[in-house]
């Protein structure tokens, strides 16, 4: 043994003769060398059944002219499952057989393929060299998957039958046994399924629904999740092989809502172009009318010639109201046409911008921050996940989000899938669920026009989803190479379009009739207040002067 370590060391390999673990990361450089030969070999490979499992790897030597058939029988009864890397060397004369020993099953009988031997040169007998391909075949034996189903139990019987039926009812539970079910095939495994209301939580020091499924060993691997840090402490996330994405999802408020779109219509240079020519107007009339009053005097039916007139003929002009004093001069009505003329083409080109500006979007909101400040209200899906997701976070802008959802004092805002899409239709409503089932509906029930301002917001931030597989699985490698090969075939992406519905596109924007209310003329209506207490006010002073 002496000589074996030196000529080790020699060679630039550290070695041990103490069963110790030093870190993790080495793992996969570690390799076990055990002599049946020796007294203690029986207590060496009495082990945790980790240590005989990936990323361990085993050397075992046997000299088969003194073979001792208690150890080679009670190799057979290790737990070397799927992954193990285990290698049975027996030594006839100056050669060596080498030979890998598994079991494809955890209850089932060890097998034992031929992997090469050794007389002076190793020669390699193995029918494949990477692992995974001399280990895909696990020989029929069953795999359990936990599938979640939340939206309707109808889904237990259409999953399993993948027909593709009620696709707007957990559609991520039935695009994941879709992906699964074709993995089980690629393994040669007998497919097996269990369904469960809850994706898993911890409270209370216990687990919920699909992770305890797996924590318990009732299932093997479950529907893809989002990952989290505590679900890492009992599963491993393999692959993402159905991308959902959970966001709160609404139509952009109208842009009355949001903004004053009475000063809208024209650019700040046109509307000091407009003031200039005002005053200009005013000035020219008030100056005609003066001449008249002059040559011709005063009459009923005849501005005065002062400035007050002179500004009210504007103004009206301006609105198009006209007015019942006008020049008498062919001068002051020439001025007086070419002024009202001017103003009706500004009057018309106004009056049309308000009515698509009525008629329009905003693009206000495009931030959490801006949503959790905005007059919308702020749902979600009546689901449990939305519950502890939305209360986990302590951000305070998320935080908010959360007290609008479920305040203290009132009724929460959760809603079923049809009617929360529905008060979407209807605007300043923003919903909380997963897209695909969202957007189904949306296609459904919404018009061309109504599709044209829906927008999202992430309110996780989350990676993609990932399948989770029981931490400690043997077949946690085999399924996650499996799960890269239906990728990378283009399987995941033909099931991902058949399945899942993308964001409605507005395709064509057209103008539809839409009421104005109360909210929309918000502007018009404070100065309409302004404008009725302001002539109050100067009546009462009128009033209070008359009488003093």
């Amino acid at each position: 043994m002496l000589n074996l370590f030196k000529k080790l060391s020699n060679t630039g390999v550290r070695s041990s003769s103490i069963f110790q673990e030093r870190h993790s990361l080495q793992d996969h450089a570690l390799l076990y060398l055990v002599d049946l030969d020796c007294p203690d070999s029986d207590a060496a490979l009495n082990v945790s059944s980790l240590h005989l499992r990936l990323p361990y790897r085993w050397l075992v030597l046997h000299q088969k002219m003194h073979q001792n058939s208690y150890n080679i029988r009670y190799l057979w009864n290790l737990p070397l499952f799927i992954d193990s890397d285990f290698v049975l060397a027996i030594r006839n004369g100056d050669k060596f057989m080498l030979s890998e020993l598994h079991k494809p099953s955890t209850n089932g009988p060890t097998y034992s393929n031929p992997r090469g031997y050794y007389s002076g040169v190793f020669v390699d007998t193995r029918s494949n060299k990477l692992f995974f391909r001399r280990r895909q075949d696990v020989m029929g034996h069953p795999l359990t998957m936990a599938n979640v189903i939340q939206n309707s139990n109808t889904s237990m019987y259409h999953l399993p039958r993948e027909d593709r039926l009620e696709l707007q009812h957990d559609p991520i539970a039935k695009l994941s046994w879709m992906h699964v079910h074709i993995a089980f095939q690629m393994l040669n495994a007998t497919p097996r399924y269990i369904f469960s209301h809850r994706w898993g939580y911890k409270r209370n020091g216990q687990w919920s629904g699909m992770i305890n499924d797996l924590n318990t060993g009732r299932a093997d691997l479950g529907t893809n999740c989002v990952a989290s840090s505590d679900r890492l402490s009992v599963v491993v996330f393999t692959d993402s092989i159905s991308k959902f994405q959970v966001k709160f999802i609404f139509r952009q408020p109208p842009l009355s809502y949001v903004s004053n779109i009475f000063t809208l219509p024209f650019s700040l240079n046109v509307w000091v172009a407009i003031i200039l020519s005002v005053i200009i107007s005013t000035f020219t009339v008030f100056l005609a009318t003066r001449w008249e009053i002059m040559s011709l005097g005063k009459s009923q039916t005849q501005l005065d010639g002062n400035i007050g007139d002179a500004m009210l003929l504007t103004v009206s002009a301006l609105s198009q109201q006209g007015c019942s004093m006008e020049p008498r001069k062919i001068s002051g009505r020439i001025m007086l046409f070419v002024v009202f003329t001017a103003l009706m083409a500004l009057y018309a080109a106004y009056s049309a911008n308000i009515v698509v500006l009525l008629q329009a979007p905003s693009n206000t909101i495009k931030t959490l921050e801006q949503l959790a400040n905005s007059k919308m209200t702020i749902a979600a899906l009546d689901v449990d996940y939305n519950r502890f997701v939305l209360k986990a976070e302590k951000d305070p802008i998320r935080h908010l989000i959360y007290k609008k959802i479920e305040p203290e004092k009132g009724t929460a805002q959760y809603y079923s899938l049809n009617e929360g899409v529905e008060r979407v239709r209807q605007g300043l409503f923003a919903f909380h669920s997963i897209t695909d089932s969202v957007y189904r509906r949306m296609e459904e029930t919404y018009l061309e026009t109504e599709k044209c301002d829906i927008m999202e917001v992430d309110f996780m931030n989350a990676l993609d989803p990932f399948v989770p597989v029981y931490k400690h699985s043997p077949y946690l490698e085999l399924l996650r190479v499996t799960f890269k090969r239906i990728h990378e075939s283009g399987i995941q992406a033909a099931l991902h379009k058949r399945i899942f519905v993308p964001k409605p596109r507005c395709t064509r924007k057209i103008s539809a009739f839409s009421s104005v209310g109360l909210l929309n003329l918000r502007p018009v209506v404070i100065f309409m207040v302004y404008g009725i207490t302001a002539s109050i006010l100067i009546l009462l002073v009128e009033i209070l002067l008359h009488k003093m």
